[in-house]
C-alpha cells in the first residue's frame, strides 16, 4: 500500500525555490502555498538561522580578520552580508578593499555611496555605515 507521503509527493513536484502554481499561487517544496498559509514562526526562525550561518561563513571567506574587528565592525559587515549575499556583497570592491587596508570611514563613505543605499535601505546602509566608522567595542 503507498503511503500519503509517496502519494502526494507523487503527484508534486520538489521545488527548492519559490514558483507560481497553476493557480498563480506562490508556492515552494513540495506544493507548499505561500500566499495562502505562508510558514510559522519557528520556519521563520529556522531559515534565519540557516541564512545567518551562510552570511557569517561568508564574511570570513571574504575577510578572513573578520573576528579581530570591534564588535560594532562586526555587526555591520554580517548586517551588510545577510541583506545583499555573496555575490553582490563581493560588488563592494572598494569597501572591501578600504577594510583590508583598514581605511574604515573611506569602508563606511563606499557603502553608502552604493545603490543598495540610494534605492534600497538608506536607514539601514545609514546604520551600518556609521558602526563601521566608529568601530567602538
Amino acid at each position: 500500500m503507498i503511503s500519503v507521503t509517496e502519494l502526494i509527493q507523487g503527484h508534486e513536484e520538489l521545488r527548492l525555490k519559490p514558483y507560481f502554481d497553476t493557480e498563480t499561487k506562490l508556492t515552494i517544496g513540495w506544493g507548499r502555498n505561500l500566499t495562502d498559509n505562508g510558514i510559522t514562526k519557528d520556519e521563520a526562525n529556522m531559515m534565519f538561522q540557516r541564512d545567518l550561518g551562510t552570511a557569517t561563513r561568508d564574511i570570513v571567506t571574504v575577510l578572513p580578520n573578520f573576528w579581530q574587528f570591534t564588535e560594532n565592525r562586526r555587526l555591520a559587515l554580517l548586517d551588510a552580508m545577510f541583506a545583499l549575499g555573496l555575490p553582490r556583497f563581493l560588488g563592494f570592491r572598494k569597501m572591501i578593499g578600504a577594510i583590508r587596508s583598514d581605511s574604515w570611514k573611506m569602508a563606511a563613505e563606499e557603502m553608502i555611496d552604493s545603490h543598495w543605499h540610494d534605492h534600497q535601505a538608506p536607514a539601514r546602509v545609514e546604520e551600518d555605515a556609521a558602526l563601521l566608522a566608529d568601530g567602538a567595542q
